[in-house]
């Protein structure tokens, strides 16, 4: 038996090495990093302890407080809409018998193409003078919109861009899904005279409820995560009204140098997003077992 425990031990080592050294060092290199003040003087690094003043800073950042407010718009408006159209279309194409193939290769066209090219092809069709979006307004005599340049638009402008990419992910797990789903459950279900809306309310969602946990959550860590899209169509404007964490994180860290100060945000957005991942997971275990 120990013999056994210890082959065990052994053998996952090698994966736990590398976990570490993949994960763990970088982590443990940025909390370091937050207590410190970094200057960098004829291309090298000066560290000075600081402690816990770097959080403090970051508890009176007002830029940092906007990132997070506009961060949680972005997350939740854009994965609740994901969530929304990505189990309609799964459970539209569940019930497609002719073409289903096609259907799913379409559905999935979006999160194939990279980030750089949607970044360009939706500039492209916001784009105040010749934009595809303007000049459809234009036919039916409707005023063309500063979509990516007003403060009222272009935060649901930059959602409907992360939409349109990532319904496509949420599509394909809702998909596999609904597929893995026992069919004797549904069968009984009919025979008792369940409709469509009942069957979908307590036998689908119900079965649905692990998955449908599991998409939310990796979708809205993905989505507190956001840069590229903002980068390519706002670079955070106009003003503040499409900045995030991600992209305040990048002023400090990258462009303003402030190595140390955007290391700090970082850990507080770690931490949080760690936090966010333990209760929901502890959520769903409970309700498993009730």
């Amino acid at each position: 038996m120990r013999t056994t425990v210890s082959a065990r031990y052994l053998t996952l080592a090698p994966a736990l090495v590398l976990f570490a050294g993949i994960a763990v060092v970088p982590i443990v290199e940025l909390v370091a990093m937050s207590v410190s003040q970094i200057d960098w003087v004829q291309g090298k690094a000066q560290w000075r302890f600081v402690a816990f003043d770097q959080y403090l800073r970051v508890a009176g950042d007002a830029l940092f407080r906007t990132g997070v407010a506009n961060t949680l718009v972005f997350a939740i408006g854009g994965v609740l809409v994901q969530m929304l159209l990505g189990f309609a279309l799964a459970l539209l194409t569940t019930r497609i018998t002719r073409g289903r193939a096609l259907y799913r290769t379409v559905f999935i066209l979006p999160i194939l193409v990279p980030g750089i090219v949607i970044g360009a092809i939706w500039k492209l069709m916001y784009n105040f003078d010749f934009g595809v979006l303007n000049q459809l307004l234009g036919v039916v005599g409707v005023r063309p919109v500063d979509w990516l340049g007003n403060t009222s638009t272009a935060l649901a402008a930059v959602i409907a861009v992360d939409v349109w990419h990532w319904t496509p992910f949420v599509f394909l797990l809702m998909l596999a899904g609904l597929e893995s789903l026992p069919q004797d459950v549904y069968e009984a279900a009919r025979v008792d005279g369940a409709t469509f809306l009942q069957e979908l309310r307590y036998v689908t969602l119900p079965l649905m409820l692990p998955t449908i946990v599991v998409t939310l959550v990796f979708r809205v860590i993905v989505g507190v995560k956001v840069f590229d899209e903002i980068y390519l169509l706002t670079g955070g404007g106009p003003g503040t009204s499409t900045e995030v964490v991600s992209y305040t994180i990048f002023r400090r860290f990258f462009t303003e140098g402030q190595t140390g100060y955007g290391a700090a945000m970082s850990v507080v957005v770690l931490f949080a997003l760690a936090l966010a991942f333990i209760v929901a997971t502890a959520a769903t275990q409970r309700r498993r077992t009730l």
